[in-house]
């Protein structure tokens, strides 16, 4: 290491702390806020030993509890990591909080064993076959095809994606209403742009469900309303009842996080709602392609194309890198998807038609039964570990995707996750992910697996159990 990286990364002593007024909360939270500020500034860096609890809390004159509790918080977020026998020191990989989110300077905690839902399983991504798909597209687009793209896609690939929406999705849907996009967001994005320039106001959405999606609605300058979930899905006699709501947003395959399905009797409803209002479902076509005792439930813009857009892409069958989706959406609003007010960006052409033959290669089919083994071979392996080492333990949404819910009746989940953090695991809460505060009683886990190899399993439920344990203990933080 040369000198100047050692001097940086040696002990962190006299830092300079600003701990604020007292206006500014009780010290340990100052502490840990002026902690958190010298790492993210670069005053404190990736490595430098912290003072002993004993030592910093002599220097300020304060207890040595402010400085345990504020070296703990910092810990729980990632920021610190504390090993038995060792000092406290800087992560090595510092900035952001312990629910993944991006760091400063775009570094990442990398845990040993990464629970969040939600991500698939990078490690299969074809990587030889799609280069062999981006070479052939290099090679073989016309000259007029490497020029500016059409705005609603590729035309093949529009007939391509027609055709598999038909076939496995059992969608309603013609080339000619198939807008390719950047993904589910940005097909949301478009849809709220559409919808507000047409002049509406709020966009439903379930709750709980992927906080992006309603934050994508607020930035298109809509406002998000929340309709509970319950076990049969979105409840469709409120969202009935929710003032000035023509549009929603919903995930009737499986609803995320909850990994309920749409019962029939409400798939019904909410398309009578839609004909009713002259509305919109967006159908948010999450994990359909991932079901593994029952077969997939077909998409409900086949039962009401003119008032359903169905969205889907390709970052959960392939990977968020690959940033393509589509919108198959009812022909009035095709015009407003690809319009220079409302439209994004198309993919570009490489990418598009690297998928078009991807697709037309039967590869996609081949790589999703090949998913879909390996998915349910690593759930059966998850519930076979969480039954030994969580004996009782009730375990729900296993019957599609790549995360389990773990209601705990007897401790907060939101202190499980900061615990199992401590030991370098990363998983949410259901409270996560909600609009409005849930009961008070109510506490879950939302376990992913889908970016977990085989061989890791046993490791993260023990570490996870071992966490459950220590809040159930009352040792949750020491």
């Amino acid at each position: 290491m040369p000198p100047a990286d050692r001097e940086r990364t040696g002990p962190a002593w006299g830092t300079f702390l600003e701990l604020e007024s007292p206006a500014g909360g009780p010290l340990h939270a100052r502490l840990a806020r002026a902690l958190r500020t010298a790492v993210t500034s670069g005053r404190l860096a990736a490595g430098s030993t912290l003072p002993a609890s004993r030592v910093l809390a002599a220097d300020l004159r304060c207890s040595r509890w402010v400085v345990t509790e504020a070296y703990a918080q910092l810990v729980a977020e990632g920021y610190f990591e504390a090993r038995s026998g060792s000092a406290t020191r800087v992560r090595a990989h510092t900035g952001g909080s312990v629910r993944g989110g991006a760091r400063e300077g775009g570094d990442r905690w990398t845990p040993r064993y990464d629970l969040l839902p939600g991500v698939p399983d990078l490690r299969a991504f074809p990587r030889k076959r799609w280069a062999d798909m981006v070479r052939a597209a290099t090679t073989e687009l016309t000259w007029d095809e490497l020029g500016y793209p059409d705005a609603a896609g590729l035309p093949r690939l529009r007939r391509q994606l027609a055709a598999y929406l038909a076939r496995g999705r059992g969608a309603r849907v013609e080339a000619g209403q198939l807008v390719v996009c950047a993904g589910t967001l940005d097909a949301v994005m478009r849809l709220c742009r559409g919808l507000r320039a047409a002049g509406h106001t709020h966009v439903a959405v379930e709750d709980p469900g992927w906080t992006q999606l309603r934050l994508t609605v607020a930035a298109a300058g809509l406002t998000p309303v929340a309709i509970p979930v319950d076990e049969d899905g979105l409840r469709v006699g409120l969202l009935r009842r929710a003032t000035g709501v023509r549009a929603v947003i919903v995930a009737p395959a499986h609803q995320f996080p909850t990994g309920v399905v749409l019962a029939p009797v409400r798939r019904a409803e909410l398309a009578d709602w839609a004909r009713e209002m002259d509305g919109l479902v967006m159908e948010d076509d999450y994990d359909a392609e991932f079901r593994y005792d029952r077969h997939p439930v077909g998409a409900l813009q086949g039962v009401a194309p003119e008032h359903v857009a169905l969205l889907g892409s390709l970052s959960k069958t392939l990977s968020p890198a690959v940033r393509l989706g589509w919108i198959a959406a009812p022909e009035r609003w095709t015009d407003a998807l690809t319009a220079r007010d409302t439209g994004g960006t198309p993919p570009p052409v490489i990418d598009q038609d690297a998928f078009t033959r991807f697709v037309a290669s039967g590869s996609y089919d081949r790589h999703l039964r090949a998913s879909r083994l390996r998915y349910k071979r690593r759930r059966d392996h998850l519930l076979r570990e969480l039954a030994a080492r969580l004996p009782g333990q009730p375990v729900g949404g296993a019957a599609a995707g790549f995360h389990l819910l773990l209601p705990l009746t007897d401790c907060p989940a939101g202190a499980v996750v900061e615990e199992a953090a401590r030991a370098d695991v990363r998983l949410a809460s259901l409270d996560d992910y909600r609009l409005t505060p849930a009961e008070a009683a109510a506490s879950t886990l939302v376990v992913g697996y889908g970016n977990l190899t085989d061989q890791a399993v046993p490791g993260a439920v023990q570490r996870l159990a071992r966490a459950i344990e220590r809040v159930r203990a009352g040792e949750h933080g020491t």
